[in-house]
């Protein structure tokens, strides 16, 4: 692959996705996009840039997105958030709406499902009572081809091991051979969409819970600064917002504050 290449490759995804693919990543294109150019018999990424330059080639384009879109996720991911959502975010969240009885839940980036669905069987499993309220868990992302397997529900061996709890497993899905499918009735808590957090966002009601962990991560200052300021109008004044471990809103928001008893990524709104 050439410098130009490169350089064409992620103007690309930096212009459709934000996505910033600093200079060294040479070998993170190669090794995402080869497969595209093997299928195609084009037999370099050279020929996949000429296609990409032509007119026509949004759905390729789309393709090459997709393939450079980071989506590494797992069931219950790090724990921690998790069951500060179960032993104190959700049960003070109930206690605050027991007048409308709903609660609103935004998955961003959510990838191949686990982060919502690990939202799900917590719903299911440890807040019974709220059977009469109405739970709404959005999950979002750009990838067509993610989301298409997120509302599948299906996942291998090594996916389910990978954060699930063997009881949830055993009682939640079923085995196919050598994959596991979610039980419908947790799968139907879910509704997916496919959204670019860069683009427009459609209309949205007020979020309860934002789940942004590990996306911010990708983006650069003006890009971080953009999103975090549409999602402080869309987040509840007293709800939370949700970052990975190693992302923060300092330096970039004024309009959030960590909550630090909670220690584990989450934020809120000031004042």
């Amino acid at each position: 692959m050439t410098d130009q290449d490169f350089d064409f490759i992620r103007n690309l995804v930096r212009e459709r996705s934000a996505i910033v693919l600093e200079d060294g990543k040479q070998y993170l294109v190669e090794s995402r996009v080869g497969p595209i150019v093997e299928e195609l018999g084009l037999g370099a990424i050279g020929g996949l840039v000429n296609l990409l330059r032509e007119p026509s080639s949004i759905g390729l384009q789309q393709r090459v997105i997709e393939a450079m879109v980071t989506t590494e996720t797992t069931f219950f991911r790090d724990v921690h958030p998790f069951e500060t959502l179960r032993k104190t975010v959700i049960p003070e969240l109930v206690r605050k709406r027991q007048g409308e009885r709903r609660l609103n839940i935004w998955c961003a980036a959510c990838s191949t499902g686990q982060e919502p669905y690990s939202l799900a069987l917590l719903f299911r499993d440890h807040f019974a009572d709220l059977a009469g309220w109405k739970i709404n868990i959005l999950a979002t992302d750009l990838s067509r081809d993610v989301l298409a397997r997120a509302k599948a529900g299906r996942y291998n061996q090594i996916e389910v091991n990978r954060g699930l709890p063997a009881s949830l497993l055993v009682k939640h899905f079923r085995q196919h051979g050598t994959s596991w499918q979610l039980h419908d009735d947790v799968r139907g808590m879910v509704d997916f969409e496919e959204m670019n957090l860069i683009r427009a966002w459609p209309p949205l009601p007020r979020m309860d819970l934002v789940f942004l962990r590990n996306v911010m991560i990708y983006f650069d200052v003006e890009t971080k600064k953009s999103i975090l300021g549409r999602m402080a109008r869309i987040l509840q004044p007293d709800g939370y917002m949700i970052l990975g471990g190693a992302e923060t809103t300092h330096n970039l928001d004024g309009s959030y504050q960590r909550v630090e008893h909670l220690k584990t990524g989450f934020y809120q709104l000031i004042g």
